[in-house]
């Protein structure tokens, strides 16, 4: 039934605005809004190389996702952490996992890191090793 759908993902947040300059300038994705009206009817659309899409909408009575909405898989995360840290994110801990200084958890071959968006949404960088 959804073999040919060109589907997406979707979570909220409580500032339109204040979420595109972090997606757009601080992460450095290609973000673009839909403007058709009222700031409740207007959309981030987040895209990456090929069909990859999520789109960002406003809730005013947003609360933030406490698990993972957004993973960023690259092939070195101390250094994708440094950058980050550069700009101003503060990396995520959780009592569950065991990470070093710089907020990284490793287990095996598999390296994780947490952070928040603005509106509190958790977003993680991955490396598989």
């Amino acid at each position: 039934m959804f073999e040919t759908t060109k589907f997406f993902a979707s979570f909220s947040v409580d500032d339109l605005s204040v979420a595109k300059r972090f997606y757009g300038e601080t992460l450095g994705l290609d973000v673009w809004e839909t403007d058709v009206g009222p700031e409740w009817l207007r959309e981030l659309w987040l895209q990456q190389s090929g069909e990859r899409r999520v789109m960002i909408y406003p809730k005013p009575d947003h609360t933030p996702a406490m698990y993972t909405v957004l993973n960023f898989p690259v092939s070195d995360i101390g250094r994708v952490v440094d950058h980050l840290a550069a700009r101003g994110v503060t990396m995520d801990t959780f009592d569950a996992y065991e990470s070093d200084s710089r907020g990284i958890h490793r287990v095996g071959n598999h390296s994780i890191a947490w952070f928040r968006d603005p509106a509190g949404n958790v977003l993680a960088i991955d490396e598989e090793h």
